[in-house]
């Protein structure tokens, strides 16, 4: 059978891309593996040039987009500015909707989400930027949010090994609003970017904001 001359390059320009589009998931996953020995990797967070509420994601061969903090980035971060810390963060554990989300396998500590979890936002409170169950008076968030940002939620140590009054509190990494609308003050990615990364992850990776 004759097949047209802009048919036949259509057909060879599919294949070639469905070729590519495999060969990079394969090289990413063998990179990752490869790695795997050399102990936690850092996730590099930069503010993208446009918009400083937005910012570019890089972990070894991945880069996404981001959202980040309504005031962008801080090197002097207060509870309640909005914006995201300038510091390097390993990640401590996760969080996850089980009945939401399916989870990618991930060597990061994950804890299913609970109706009476809270997370502590008082500065004066001794359980100040730490999780916390209800009831609970003082001011918190809830862990189990109705807009499903929390479905997954990685926690990073922002002031928690250490922590200080007025330091700021409950800096996650966690899933975006729609149109990458921005944070208060943590770091936001798409459900598919979330799950392409995770699976790579473990206790003591280095979220890196610059």
């Amino acid at each position: 059978m004759c097949v047209p001359r802009d048919a036949r390059c259509s057909k060879v320009l599919w294949i070639q891309t469905k070729s590519y589009s495999k060969q990079n998931l394969v090289r990413e996953m063998q990179h990752f593996r490869e790695g795997a020995r050399l102990g936690p990797k850092v996730i590099i967070v930069r503010t993208a040039p446009r918009d400083r509420r937005r910012a570019i994601v890089s972990f070894g061969g991945i880069t996404v987009q981001a959202a980040i903090g309504r005031s962008s980035t801080t090197a002097f971060k207060r509870e309640g500015d909005g914006a995201t810390p300038i510091a390097s963060m390993p990640i401590l554990y996760g969080f996850v909707r089980g009945e939401r989300v399916r989870l990618p396998p991930t060597a990061l500590p994950m804890r299913h989400i609970r109706k009476d979890m809270l997370w502590c936002d008082q500065p004066e409170h001794p359980a100040y930027n730490s999780l916390v169950k209800a009831p609970f008076r003082p001011s918190h968030e809830e862990m189990m949010r109705a807009d499903g940002l929390y479905d997954i939620c990685l926690v990073l140590d922002w002031n928690i090994t250490s922590r200080r009054r007025h330091r700021g509190s409950a800096i996650f990494f966690h899933l975006i609003k729609p149109g990458y609308q921005p944070t208060a003050g943590c770091i936001a990615v798409s459900l598919a970017d979330m799950k392409r990364l995770i699976r790579y992850l473990r206790r003591g990776t280095v979220v890196r904001v610059l």
